[in-house]
């Protein structure tokens, strides 16, 4: 367990994700890639994805999945709060934000939800809070497998068709680019996990660069749609509300369901910061695939929103949880 009395005040200003999704869109708004260079920008994304899911299924150990599918008492009502409970959550937020917002926008609380958390922040925030560490691990790791092959069909089926066709091609391309090297990961991982293991810093910097290279392609493309002109100040304060409503019902939500099945504090506790973060490790390399780059800044931006208030909440939220539970243990 962290110690809280050591811990960092405000531990999300720590994380290099948010200065890299805070890069990418700079530079997206300053020097957008189009033409010629959007062609080559989205190339390098696509490499970048397909790399980053060869390291996933190279690193993601066959036992830890196994361990998750076995305990389903926990990970099954996990998942169905994750995939179902967060998209009708997201269907729900788009309804409201269809009426002040344009549709790609609203269209993207329905995405957002779809999504599946996080595995790093999930972990960490459920060690500070003092949670059970190891369920979280599984957990994350497990529900970001299934979201490679969940989320966008289950995107489509709530109506992702308005981002643009999701059908055949978006399929084969999502098989091409994140399920089949990850397939080739899980396969020669005996041969190449202790060399992957010793440099997971390098790995974790791949995520980043990776996430970062798609959201700027997915903003280029929205900034010459006009997204400074679509969006005044009044809009950016209606998506943020909505943003943080959301993640406050997810939030209690999340906290709720896992005291209705009676689990112990700590997995409660991973209970709520893997049920309640969405990845933006899926959610941006997934959105460079399925959206034209016209729409997928638009798709992304609630989900950006999302990511960057889950570490800013989360953190004080889980030094209260553990300062807690610390003055239970001493009263």
């Amino acid at each position: 367990m962290s110690n809280p009395a050591s811990a960092p005040r405000f531990p999300f200003l720590t994380d290099p994700m948010i200065a890299v999704l805070l890069i990418a869109t700079a530079l997206a708004l300053l020097l957008p890639a189009t033409g010629e260079a959007r062609t080559v920008a989205t190339t390098i994304s696509n490499a970048g994805i397909f790399l980053l899911f060869l390291v996933n299924g190279m690193r993601i150990r066959r036992a830890e999945i196994a361990r998750g599918l076995a305990n389903w008492r926990y990970f099954g009502p996990l998942m169905l709060f994750v995939f179902g409970g967060m998209s009708l959550a997201g269907m729900g937020f788009a309804s409201l934000a269809g009426q002040a917002l344009p549709p790609l926008v609203a269209l993207g609380f329905v995405y957002l939800g779809c999504l599946p958390s996080t595995v790093q922040s999930a972990t960490s925030y459920t060690s500070l809070a003092g949670g059970n560490v190891g369920l979280a691990v599984v957990g994350a790791a497990l529900i970001n497998i299934a979201g490679v092959f969940i989320s966008a069909p289950l995107f489509a089926l709530l109506g992702g068709g308005g981002a643009g066709d999701i059908g055949s091609e978006a399929i084969i391309r999502i098989g091409l680019i994140l399920v089949l090297p990850f397939v080739i990961g899980q396969v020669v991982q005996d041969r190449v996990i202790d060399r992957v293991s010793q440099h997971r810093a390098r790995i974790a910097w791949l995520d980043r660069a990776v996430i970062g290279i798609a959201v700027y392609v997915a903003f280029s493309g929205a900034v010459e749609q006009g997204l400074a002109t679509l969006f005044a100040a009044a809009d950016w304060a209606v998506m943020i509300a909505l943003v943080l409503a959301m993640l406050g019902l997810a939030l209690a939500a999340a906290w709720g369901a896992s005291g209705a099945l009676g689990l112990p504090r700590g997995d409660r506790i991973a209970f709520l910061f893997a049920g309640s973060q969405k990845s933006v490790a899926i959610g941006a390399p997934l959105a460079a695939i399925l959206f034209p780059p016209a729409s997928a800044g638009f798709v992304i931006a609630p989900l950006l929103l999302y990511h960057l208030a889950q570490l800013v909440l989360a953190a004080p939220l889980a030094l209260r949880m553990a300062k807690s539970a610390e003055a239970q243990a001493l009263g």
